[in-house]
């Protein structure tokens, strides 16, 4: 099972679009919420961007929601 992390905040439409992408699949992800400085630290480490949604699946990171790269690192054919 991947370990997958996603940085994001509630405001943020790309956020919720990949949220709901992994929750519409049953996909399993943990939530964190880049509004806490805290947080917004720990996406910048990991990806070097201001940028949200920040992706961390298995150690690889997504800036921004890409579908194509999410569904090739979870081996998600459709």
């Amino acid at each position: 099972m991947a370990k997958i992390i996603v940085y994001g905040t509630p405001w943020c439409v790309w956020c919720m679009k990949a949220k709901q992408f992994l929750e519409s699949r049953k996909i399993r992800f943990q939530w964190k919420d880049a509004q806490e400085p805290e947080i917004a630290r720990e996406a910048y480490a990991k990806s070097g961007q201001m940028g949200i949604p920040v992706i961390d699946i298995n150690g690889e990171i997504i800036l921004g929601f890409d579908v194509e790269k999410i569904k090739s690192l979870l081996k998600i054919k459709e």
